[in-house]
């Protein structure tokens, strides 16, 4: 017998069938590990923050308490494990606004009555499009963006996420005439635009939106009376200047200038603490009806009582956070540095950025031609061949091809090393085929197994202590 199941079940707006999965995927099957698997898949495309864990397992030993699944905290098991109210924990409400208050450097207030939560911000991104848009609306999005979003936002809600087309010539950045030629074009195919979404910080870019940007993007939306919607997870992961500007900076400072009713934040703790598994995400709204409505379905995805417990008595420990904010955005500057550092000695770029668990990898000159198909194939290689899971920019929805995403937080500093080893033989592969491709007219020109180790040779000379013949590259590649 034949079970029919519901068109949006059986649906792909999952995204699973594109590239940007695809390389989880080939990671999974074939992970890296140093000793039982040298030769395995590097997992560069998952943007997780690992880098201070042992910061807050020294918390956690130091305050048995605050869980009530130990011997200190037990006592109060009872209490936490039958408290179910959709407004959360008053305690956990305020710590969660008084910590994004301070990531915002103090300049803002957030009212925790205003504190909504949610099953991470997958589910506060859906949420939110629930109270907003019906079915068939639209929400502008700038390019390049989060491939999840088109999973997050769109497939149970049916709306549309229309692209702000933004370009590499002026580093990405969201402008007024790439807004009003999406608002312009919507318009003209009939479809409805309810708000605009920004990632601030940008993921996959890893820049911060700078505060001219953010007053005309809040202009451009008040003008035509659509919401604001500011995805603000990676606000504490900023590492160089400039600082972070959260819209509700842009806001208070000229409040009688916007209607409040349009403007609201998503946030969460996965990015800026690395607490991924703990989904905790979370919606500020200035309107009152989201708020309400918002909260009501929260009932969907509660954050549990345990974890809210937890959170609320980590992040009311301003000395932990006093130290916990700094090094982390420290640790994170490093890594970036050692990666872009890497990444230039074979004069591969990136976009400049400062902030983020990632960065905009330059590699459109190693492409055959500009095309996204070229950027297909040069991906497949990387998976394939080099053995590191990156994420080509198509599924990001970027306007040019070439550019790939590269996350650095989510390993240890050997795993980064040997990262950085197979790009630069790789590199050197992809010129020298280049350049003899430039000399003999040919698309496709095989190296001989006696080049192709001395190539490797000299390559393994500059960058790597390893033997060449033990990489999984030049193994592939013979």
């Amino acid at each position: 017998m034949e079970y029919t199941l519901s068109k949006i079940a059986t649906n792909d707006g999952h995204g699973e069938n594109s590239a940007f999965f695809d390389g989880w995927k080939a990671y999974d099957s074939d992970p890296y590990h140093p000793t039982k698997n040298p030769n395995g898949v590097i997992q560069m495309g998952l943007a997780e923050n690992q880098l201070s864990f042992d910061l807050v397992q020294e918390w956690v030993k130091k305050n048995p308490k605050a869980s009530i699944c130990t011997n200190e905290g037990v006592d109060d098991f009872k209490e936490i494990a039958i408290f179910q109210d959709y407004h959360g924990l008053p305690e956990f409400r305020n710590a969660v606004a008084r910590f994004m208050e301070r990531v915002r450097g103090n300049r803002v207030r957030f009212d925790p009555n205003r504190i909504v939560m949610s099953g991470g911000a997958t589910g506060a991104q859906e949420t939110l499009a629930f109270c907003l848009a019906d079915s068939g609306d639209a929400l502008l999005v700038p390019t390049p963006y989060y491939p999840g979003n088109d999973r997050d936002l769109t497939w149970r809600t049916g709306i549309q996420l229309l692209p702000v087309v933004c370009e590499s010539s002026t580093g990405f950045k969201i402008t007024r005439e790439a807004l009003e030629t999406a608002y312009k074009k919507a318009q003209d195919s009939n479809i409805k635009v309810k708000g605009l979404l920004l990632n601030n910080p940008s993921n996959p870019l890893g820049t911060t939106i700078d505060k001219q940007t953010l007053t005309e993007s809040l202009t451009f939306t008040n003008e035509k009376q659509i919401h604001l919607i500011c995805d603000e997870i990676y606000s504490a992961t900023v590492f160089d200047q400039p600082g972070f500007t959260s819209i509700a900076e842009i806001f208070e400072e000229n409040p009688k200038s916007y209607n409040p009713n349009l403007i609201h934040i998503v946030y969460s703790l996965s990015k800026d603490l690395g607490f991924p598994g703990f989904r905790v995400g979370i919606i500020y709204s200035y309107n009152d009806t989201v708020t309400n409505c918002a909260r009501k379905m929260s009932s969907f995805g509660l954050v549990s009582t345990q974890t809210q417990h937890l959170i609320a008595s980590m992040l009311s420990d301003d000395e932990f956070v006093d130290r916990f904010i700094p090094e982390s955005a420290k640790r994170l500057a490093k890594r970036h540095e050692i990666l872009t550092r890497g990444l230039a000695q074979v004069g591969i770029g990136s976009l400049k950025s400062n902030a983020g668990l990632f960065c905009w990898m330059d590699l459109r000159r190693l492409l055959k031609e500009a095309t996204f198909e070229a950027e297909a194939e040069l991906w497949r290689m990387i998976i394939e061949d080099v053995k590191i899971n990156v994420s080509p920019g198509a599924p990001f929805h970027c306007s040019e091809p070439g550019w790939f995403r590269v996350c650095f937080a989510n390993m240890d500093d050997e795993a980064v090393r040997v990262a950085i080893n197979r790009i630069h033989e790789f590199v050197m592969i992809v010129q020298t085929k280049k350049q003899r491709y430039i000399r003999r007219g040919k698309l496709e020109v095989s190296l001989s197994f006696r080049r192709l180790d001395e190539i490797m040779m000299g390559s393994m000379k500059m960058s790597s202590p390893h033997s060449p013949m033990s990489s999984p590259l030049v193994r592939a590649m013979t």
